[in-house]
């Protein structure tokens, strides 16, 4: 389980994921596996409350773990998302690597309302 060089990659992928939790538990939004061989270069986070009505809150964690277990580190936690609104959690200005082994965790408060998306560079 090591670092791919960042000088020494020979590819670098674009990739966008996202999820829309149909839960208020914590569900893995990003997993870098520990057998990768690539580190996640996080461009972007965004909580989009598709609701009309309703604020909801949001939390996005970093795992210790690919899989989201270990320890948390919260990078936003238990935000207020208004109705109709977006939240920028994470942009170019703060991008941060996702190393092997690891994963972004998120949460809602409320099922189905919350739309959590990540852009990346997958880099290997």
């Amino acid at each position: 389980m090591a670092a791919p060089n960042l000088f020494a990659a020979t590819t670098a992928t674009g990739k966008t994921a996202y999820i829309t939790p149909a839960n208020t538990s914590a569900n893995v939004l990003l997993a870098n596996s520990a057998a990768s061989n690539k580190v996640l270069k996080i461009n972007m986070i965004n909580v989009s409350n598709v609701d009309g009505t309703n604020a909801f809150n949001a939390t996005v964690s970093l795992n210790t773990t690919a899989a989201g277990g270990g320890t948390t580190y919260q990078i936003a936690s238990t935000v207020s998302v208004p109705a109709n609104a977006s939240l920028l959690v994470s942009d170019k200005a703060s991008t941060f690597y996702l190393e092997e082994d690891k994963s972004i965790l998120v949460t809602s408060s409320s099922a189905n309302k919350l739309v959590f998306t990540v852009s990346y560079e997958e880099i290997g």
